[in-house]
């Protein structure tokens, strides 16, 4: 059986293409610049990697030329292989507490909850009618990033605004990231041999998210209203004082819009750095004396730490860490440093394993009091095991 996962963009759609019975991906790709010039696409496939420059004025034509090409290239030998196609999709509100069938009512939702994701849903609504247009008879599913969060209570979930901000227009923490979250915490029982357990996931990568999570349901996580909450991130700068965005529009004369670009697009690393936004080139920094990339990685650690503790606490305790995404599977600097910071905790590290990179390894000492894992996340997979779960459901 197989079955494909799509995330669209505004200009970009990727998908992987999983023979189900084995759980493998057996293609991936990404198409860049649709609507644009110059646009292109890249398939690996059987340890290869085809690209090709094809004109795609529309999400419509780039869905008929990765149909195309899975056939000409001999991935699959005819559309009918293609069981179920998995969405993600990034804001369900609080209606979408897990990964439905994909009917006109869900995307009808999509459209109203795109003013809480004006970059993200319209795109998501683009890749749906393109693969309903090329395959009208197969069973598409949606899965939400927002979805695996919904479990929260509301002292959690709730901000402390006037309350008709909540009922009148929907201002609480959505939470996002959630498909890397589920997916982890779904690996958590085998690598703790038990099913009950408190886990504290972070997703570190150019976005970032922290979450709590107590057997397999999310007590909390960083990521609120908008992305732009939580921890420090590539380009965000998670939380600050709301205070500083009218001031700084009176200093500056910007408008809201300008500062919230600010804030999301010229923040984090790249902002406090004044040098970039990949980890990767921090670092270089760093190696190389400079003391503002050195502030920006501290700061970075700092709010990382800070949040762990707090679910250490909201959590009654913890019995592992997962590190995952770019950052949190790579960067192996930031996870010393966090857990050196968590020492008190008595997190112990095991600084020879912890060396790895993009791999799935305990990295805490026998003797630490909390297990210490990098688990690299497979949201592309969840997807695909979503949509198989709805499709068995469904026939």
């Amino acid at each position: 059986m197989k079955i494909m996962s799509i995330n669209a963009g505004s200009s970009s759609l990727k998908f992987s293409l999983f023979e189900m019975d084995k759980n493998e991906c057996i293609a991936s790709g990404y198409f860049e610049r649709v609507t644009l010039e110059g646009s292109f696409y890249t398939i690996k496939y059987k340890g290869e990697k085809i690209k090709e420059e094809v004109d795609m004025p529309n999400h419509t034509v780039a869905v008929e030329v990765l149909l195309d090409r899975l056939v000409t290239l001999g991935i699959i030998h005819s559309l009918e292989e293609i069981d179920g196609v998995g969405h993600r999709l990034v804001h369900g509100g609080d209606k979408y507490k897990s990964s439905v069938v994909i009917t006109d009512e869900v995307i009808e939702d999509l459209r109203k909850y795109s003013e809480l994701a004006p970059l993200h849903n319209p795109a998501n609504i683009l890749g749906i009618e393109a693969v309903r247009n090329a395959l009208p008879n197969v069973l598409m599913v949606g899965v939400f990033d927002t979805a695996f969060h919904q479990t929260m209570e509301p002292v959690s979930y709730l901000y402390p605004v006037p309350y008709e901000w909540y009922t009148k227009y929907g201002v609480r923490k959505y939470g996002f990231h959630g498909t890397s979250h589920c997916y982890i915490s779904k690996q958590i029982p085998r690598l703790l041999g038990q099913e009950d357990y408190r886990a504290i996931i972070c997703h570190l990568g150019s976005g970032g998210s922290i979450s709590a999570v107590k057997n397999g349901k999310c007590i909390d996580t960083t990521m609120g209203f908008t992305p732009l909450a939580g921890i420090m991130m590539g380009t965000r700068s998670g939380d600050i004082d709301p205070s500083i965005i009218p001031y700084m529009m009176d200093k500056e004369g910007l408008p809201v819009e300008d500062i919230m670009n600010i804030l999301n697009k010229e923040s984090g690393f790249l902002g406090l750095s004044q040098y970039g936004s990949d980890f990767r080139d921090v670092y270089a920094g760093i190696e190389a004396g400079n003391e503002q990339c050195q502030l920006a990685f501290d700061k970075y650690v700092r709010t990382v730490v800070n949040y762990i503790a707090s679910y250490y606490v909201e959590l009654g305790g913890a019995d592992i860490i997962c590190f995952t995404a770019g950052l949190g599977e790579n960067a192996w600097q930031v996870r010393e440093a966090i857990m050196k910071q968590l020492s008190c905790l008595g997190v112990k590290i095991n600084f020879e394993k912890n060396k790895v990179q993009g791999e799935e390894i305990k990295i805490s000492s026998d003797d630490s009091s909390i297990c210490c894992y990098v688990v690299p996340t497979n949201e592309e997979l969840m997807i695909a095991l979503d949509t198989l779960s709805l499709l068995k459901e469904n026939r």
